[in-house]
């Protein structure tokens, strides 16, 4: 599959390009736009700072022009945090779009999204401080709503983003589980486009 990975507010760090190798290993071509343009931080307080610097119509704008030139060939979308919401975004809003990988974060959707029974898989911890039950029991209804076909997976006892092993987060069990399921789900992916 093409993937379109989008960082967290922490910024472009190690763990994401990692995490861009371990699916470039498993078959795929992705991308890792970099939205703030080498700047990487470990603080959340930091980050969020930087990513209001910036503004959220900038950071889209860059990242509608970085998926921009490979959105022909049918692109699962894929994001960290912050990122996850990007990719949400930008997935919803594609027609062509395969599918919708979701790591540590969601966001809100248009009142008239719609989406033709589109792949949605999305990895949190339980319980997460910016993913709240009630609000991620609102989002999954939306999402379905939407026309997504959605899986969600909550990693008990996980810290926000669990996957980044340089940060406080860093839950190894979760995040080996979490790799395991969202490759199974590209693979499944792959095959649905291979009938196509």
């Amino acid at each position: 599959m093409d993937i379109m990975l989008f960082h967290s507010v922490y910024g472009k760090r190690p763990a994401v390009e990692a995490a861009a190798e371990r699916l470039r290993a498993a078959g795929h071509q992705v991308w890792v736009p970099d939205l703030f343009d080498g700047w990487t931080t470990d603080s959340v307080e930091v980050a969020m700072a930087k990513k209001d610097e910036i503004g959220s119509d900038e950071l889209l704008k860059r990242a509608v022009m970085a998926a921009a030139p490979y959105s022909e060939r049918g692109l699962v979308y894929a994001g960290f945090s912050f990122g996850a919401s990007v990719a949400q975004t930008l997935a919803l809003g594609d027609e062509k779009a395969r599918g919708l990988l979701l790591l540590h974060g969601t966001s809100d959707l248009a009142p008239n999204a719609s989406v033709d029974e589109l792949p949605v898989q999305l990895h949190v911890a339980e319980p997460d401080p910016f993913e709240t039950d009630d609000w991620l029991s609102s989002w999954y209804l939306q999402m379905r709503r939407a026309g997504a076909d959605v899986e969600v997976y909550r990693y008990r006892g996980a810290g926000h983003v669990y996957t980044d092993p340089e940060l406080p987060d860093w839950d190894p069990d979760a995040a080996e589980r979490t790799w395991a399921i969202a490759l199974d789900f590209l693979d499944g992916l792959d095959g649905l486009a291979g009938e196509e």
